[in-house]
């Protein structure tokens, strides 16, 4: 089954992504997809560069960034297989604990919702953090 771990960052914070931090992740995410396990994964430009598009009552428009109404915004994901919700889960986790102790971040995982990557529509849902 294949899942997307979408990271949300507080973009206002001024955190920026360190030397260590860069080579960790690459030598996670080269582990990853040499074990079948990451199947795509990118950071995202700033909402400040971004821009929305909506349609309302068959009406289009659009709407430039930043999003001031936005305090957490996603800002990367990942494309990950795993046979289990819980198994997407842990190898979220990992990604998360490369960031180390001066991070505030969290992700969100779902699956991908298409009989192609697995899903039934039966989601199993593992227990919660304590």
């Amino acid at each position: 089954m294949r899942f997307l771990s979408m990271i949300r960052v507080n973009e206002n914070s001024g955190q920026k992504p360190d030397e260590r931090l860069m080579n960790d992740m690459g030598k996670l995410m080269d582990e990853m997809m040499r074990e079948g396990k990451l199947i795509r994964t990118a950071g995202l430009r700033p909402t400040s560069e971004g821009v929305r598009v909506r349609l309302r009552k068959g009406q289009l428009s659009t709407f430039d960034g930043p999003f001031a109404e936005t305090k957490e915004v996603v800002g990367g994901y990942a494309v990950v297989e795993a046979p289990s919700m819980k198994e997407a889960i842990d190898l979220t986790k990992r990604f998360l604990l490369v960031h180390g102790d001066e991070w505030d971040i969290e992700c969100e995982v779902r699956q991908l919702a298409s009989p192609e990557f697995g899903a039934d529509g039966q989601v199993d849902r593992p227990e919660p953090c304590k």
